[in-house]
């Protein structure tokens, strides 16, 4: 609690993270992707490890940094980079709208208040589009999205 004034005192702000139900919601979040993810062949070549739980913990613990939750993403990985880390895979438009087009379903799962929804989709919609770092090729079947 801060001081709002002569004897009077208002909870701290809170945040995004806070807001829409913490690390359960973000939990579901990702859960409800990569269930997505494992059941697109194209995009889930994106992803080399067999397993795709490190990757979800991977997400599942930026996107709560982001949002003001833990700050466990950097504490175990160090500065996100997002395009950095990105970078040794190829990114066309079609695997992003792949990528969003899974991310919408699962986002449509948590049933936010609208304008968490918003933020939430703006958010990701933003960072899907700065991934992108190739052309579409017209020999690739993920481009007949």
């Amino acid at each position: 609690m801060r001081p709002a004034g002569a004897g009077v005192f208002t909870p701290p702000p809170s945040t995004f993270y806070e807001d829409v139900g913490g690390a359960p919601t973000f939990r579901a979040l990702t859960d409800a992707f990569y269930d997505g993810v494992a059941g697109d062949p194209e995009l889930r070549a994106l992803y080399p490890e067999e397993d795709l739980e490190p990757a979800k913990d991977r997400l599942r613990l930026f996107l709560e940094q982001y949002w003001g939750g833990p700050t466990t993403y950097s504490q175990e990985r160090g500065h996100p980079r997002l395009r950095m880390r990105h970078a040794p895979f190829t990114v066309t438009p079609a695997m992003r709208e792949r990528w969003l087009k899974h991310m919408r379903a699962a986002v449509d799962t948590l049933r936010l208040a609208p304008l968490h929804e918003q933020l939430l989709w703006d958010y990701l919609e933003r960072a899907a589009h700065a991934m992108v770092n190739a052309p579409e090729d017209p020999r690739d079947p993920a481009s007949a999205v």
